[in-house]
């Protein structure tokens, strides 16, 4: 399939590793020229030497997300034009909701919905004019399904999910989709940690721990990262033009609801 975004530019959020690192290979396998950002400079210069590369024009940006106003004058300085943003930030501390302090919530609330919104207000008047855009969030499956042990980020998460179907309805009209993609259990350094972190707790072994997760799947296996690449890469795509404010499982059939 020709997903016609060739010569497109995205921005891709977290790209150093993971799901982020993922997307931005494969934007830059179909042609797109890719702004990789994230908070460390090594990381991204070495990402930056892997991306595929025909001629295309790939740069990054150096930014922490826990602080917005300093991310919009990153982005403005960069002086690019986006026709596609990923946003892609790494998930809070797990633990029981209950157990969660205020400035846990308001430093996820900072890195995932007000960095969001700073970068979908920097690129949605370039996206006007060119009359193509699309914005991809890469949340979690626990929008439909809270996850136990994951207390701040199934909050946050939903409020992510509102926000970004809020926004599809909002800029469906000048050809710009909003949608989110919900990945199940993937083995990135993420997966490493809330492994390590539950095997703590409960006093079963790493393996156990990660058998018991791989098992709660139908696939009885953990996702690529490469796997929830793909599905952002079609939603970037001009094939998903008429795909606008849905959440997207990708997660082996984990999730229980439709």
């Amino acid at each position: 399939m020709n997903l016609n975004i060739e010569n497109k530019n995205a921005l891709v959020c977290g790209s150093t590793q993971g799901i982020g690192k993922a997307s931005a290979m494969g934007l830059a396998a179909e042609g797109v020229n890719v702004t990789l950002i994230a908070r460390n400079e090594e990381k991204l210069k070495a990402v930056l030497s892997e991306l595929p590369n025909n001629n295309q024009k790939h740069s990054y940006i150096v930014a922490d997300f826990s602080n917005p106003i300093v991310l919009k004058s990153k982005i403005e300085a960069s002086n690019l034009d986006f026709h596609i943003l990923v946003n892609n930030t790494g998930g809070p501390a797990g633990g029981p909701v209950f157990n969660a302090t205020l400035d846990e919530f308001e430093s996820a609330f900072t890195q995932h919905l007000k960095c969001n919104h700073v970068l979908v207000q920097a690129v949605v008047p370039f996206m006007k004019t060119a009359g193509f855009g699309r914005t991809i969030n890469v949340i979690s499956t626990s929008v439909k399904q809270p996850l136990d042990g994951l207390g701040v980020s199934n909050t946050i998460r939903g409020a992510v999910a509102s926000w970004s179907k809020t926004l599809a309805n909002e800029l469906g009209q000048f050809g710009i989709t909003v949608n989110n993609v919900l990945p199940g259990a993937t083995g990135t350094e993420r997966l490493t940690e809330i492994i390590n972190n539950k095997a703590n707790k409960t006093g079963l072994s790493v393996d156990e721990v990660s058998k018991n997760m791989m098992n709660a799947s139908p696939a009885k296996r953990f996702a690529k990262p490469e796997e929830i690449a793909n599905a952002v890469v079609f939603l970037a795509s001009e094939k998903a033009s008429f795909i606008n404010g849905i959440n997207v499982p990708v997660d082996g059939g984990r999730t229980k609801s439709l």
